[in-house]
């Protein structure tokens, strides 16, 4: 990577990559209706919010698969399988801030949240590979 190319990255701000269109769920939503999602609307995960919209947990594409190898029911609700432990990242946080996260914490996908702390969108891995190698949507 160039060093000018390199200045920009620096300078680009999650708002700037993430997805806006968040798919989400509530708690009582079962681990079968998220794992359709994940099928329907070509996702891997689902961010699980309350009713002021804020985050209250994440059920990725690895939470599912540890519930299927773990015979967990598909009737579960989420709020028993999910990651509670939700790391987030403010939309105005810089692209370098949003790898060294991502980095420290090994995950792949990353809710954006406001000064509020409500959802506003989310930083997926594949969102940030395509920007840092110069992949452009279609």
């Amino acid at each position: 990577m160039s060093r000018n190319r390199g200045a920009v990255k620096k300078m680009l701000k999650v708002r700037d990559i993430m997805v806006k269109k968040v798919v989400t769920a509530k708690e009582n939503t079962t681990i079968e209706r998220a794992i359709e999602m994940f099928y329907q609307k070509h996702i891997g995960s689902v961010v699980i919010t309350n009713q002021d919209e804020k985050c209250r947990g994440i059920f990725t594409e690895r939470d599912a698969i540890r519930t299927v190898a773990q015979k967990i029911p598909l009737t579960t609700p989420l709020r028993k399988v999910m990651t509670k432990k939700v790391i987030t990242i403010r939309q105005g946080a810089t692209l370098s801030e949003a790898m060294g996260v991502i980095a420290s914490h090994r995950v792949r996908h990353l809710p954006v949240v406001d000064r509020q702390e409500k959802i506003v969108g989310l930083l997926s891995m594949r969102a940030f590979l395509d920007e840092l190698f110069g992949i452009k949507k279609m």
